[in-house]
């Protein structure tokens, strides 16, 4: 691969997913890739969102303990932190590209991180922000 991709929280909640037999492969294989390059980018908001989606959310869920297994062993990727510069550079995307708040912090973050690419399933496949193209990885291939 060689370019950085930021990896949304519905990819990491997608490789946890026993019900979506469909994508969690597929979510397993992106991040094993992005792991073994080590060419994947998080933050903390996809940090936060994938905790409270996992624990709530999945069914079944993971566990508080298990699900900050998860976020600890994550902690390997060094997450972009939330502070005030991300803060701006939010609510900038958030104008320009006319994006929720959430949806702009994560091409926020990723712009942050240099990426080329943001891997996700909730933002539009094909788009692109700050120069960076949104991949579904359930709709092509990452590689």
């Amino acid at each position: 691969m060689g370019d950085k991709i930021f990896v949304d929280s519905n990819i990491l909640l997608y490789a946890r997913d026993s019900s979506e037999p469909s994508k969690q492969p597929v979510a397993l294989a992106c991040l094993r890739k992005l792991w073994e390059s080590r060419d994947g980018r998080i933050s903390v908001q996809v940090l936060n969102e994938f905790f409270v989606n996992a624990t709530r959310k999945l069914k079944p869920g993971l566990t508080e303990p298990e699900a900050w297994e998860a976020v600890d062993a994550l902690m390997a990727w060094d997450p972009l932190p939330l502070d005030a510069s991300l803060l701006e550079r939010t609510y900038e995307t958030c104008r320009q590209y006319r994006l929720s708040w959430w949806d702009a912090m994560i091409v926020a973050a990723a712009d942050a991180c240099e990426c080329y690419s943001i891997l996700s399933e909730d933002l539009a496949a094909g788009q692109k922000y700050h120069g960076m193209t949104v991949v579904n990885p359930f709709q092509s291939s990452l590689a």
